[in-house]
């Protein structure tokens, strides 16, 4: 027979067991896994937003957040294994950005939830069947619009009015990037404009790229947005310098590093909005009802000091339109 006096105890006792088991519950730790393509220093400056944008969810690392970083150096082939560490860590979800990294997530697990970041095509290279209803266990961000490396020879002609050679860089490992460098042909076409394609996927690649290159001396050069070209980026511009050649680009971080132009889709920006999927997906959420969102804003930035060094002058009508000048 329960006394009151007994009563009243064990009701006490679960009063103060009840915020001690929400004080536990809300300092779960739970474990992210962040593959990235190129290295921890060249990335930093996404690993940077995406923390923030974490932050600003609630989550501390080392209190109530662990995100397991694993590096492929630029080898695309190291994916596979790297993967396996994380799911061997039984993380929570993971976060990767670009196709291939995206693909290798896919092929390995259909359970873990997969944050995707800057996918070109989701849907075209069969990482998703839609952007509305991605189902599975992804979700995400892409980079797709279909008209952009349109716009990035658009704007290279705008700045060389006589321009009809340009030398085109692209990853031929990529299912991505063989259709991304067929829609520059088809907007070369219109613009009446030569292609010199270059399918790379290694440094070797690039190196023997640059001396095809550089005898053949096409007027421009155009960079295709993969992460093998990020983080080979200092090289690429050191070689566009020596051969006097101006570019544009997808990525910001080769205008920083001395190139004449880039145009896409905020990548910081889309780094810390994947945050927010992640901040869901650890809450509950079921990944593939996320629907996979689309960029949120694009970024001109132009460098006035290469332009400077290769003897253009940037037309106002490309200024006016540029989010960033480098002076």
């Amino acid at each position: 027979m329960i006394t009151r006096r007994k009563l009243v105890a064990a009701l006490g006792a679960t009063a103060l067991a009840a915020p001690l088991t929400i004080f536990a519950q809300q300092q779960k730790i739970r474990r992210v896994g962040f593959l990235g393509n190129s290295t921890a220093a060249l990335e930093a400056h996404l690993v940077g937003p995406f923390r923030e944008g974490l932050r600003d969810f609630g989550y501390v690392e080392g209190r109530n957040l662990l995100i397991e970083y694993r590096w492929a150096e630029g080898k695309y082939e190291r994916f596979p294994a790297l993967i396996e560490e994380l799911i061997a860590l039984k993380v929570d979800a993971i976060v990767t950005a670009g196709t291939p990294a995206s693909l290798a997530v896919k092929k390995a697990t259909t359970t873990i939830p997969l944050v995707m970041i800057a996918v070109g095509d989701p849907v075209g290279t069969g990482i998703v069947p839609s952007l509305s209803r991605p189902g599975g266990n992804i979700t995400g961000l892409t980079s797709i619009a279909q008209e952009l490396d349109a716009k990035r020879l658009e704007l290279l002609r705008e700045v060389i009015p006589g321009l009809s050679h340009i030398a085109v860089l692209w990853n031929s490992a990529s299912p991505l990037q063989a259709i991304e460098q067929n829609r520059v042909r088809v907007a070369a076409q219109e613009l009446r404009m030569a292609i010199l394609s270059y399918g790379v996927q290694t440094e070797e690649g690039l190196e023997k790229a640059f001396a095809t290159i550089a005898k053949e001396r096409p007027g421009a050069l155009l960079v295709l947005a993969d992460r093998l070209f990020l983080h080979h980026r200092e090289r690429i511009m050191r070689f566009a310098t020596q051969q006097r050649l101006p570019g544009v680009y997808a990525y910001r971080e080769l205008v920083e590093a001395g190139g004449l132009m880039s145009f896409g889709p905020s990548y910081r920006g889309m780094h810390r909005r994947a945050a927010y999927f992640v901040d869901r997906i650890l809450k509950g959420a079921n990944p593939g009802e996320l629907p996979v969102e689309r960029p949120a804003s694009f970024e001109l930035v132009v460098n006035l000091n290469a332009a400077k060094a290769l003897g253009l002058t940037i037309p106002q009508s490309v200024l006016l339109r540029a989010s960033e000048v480098i002076q």
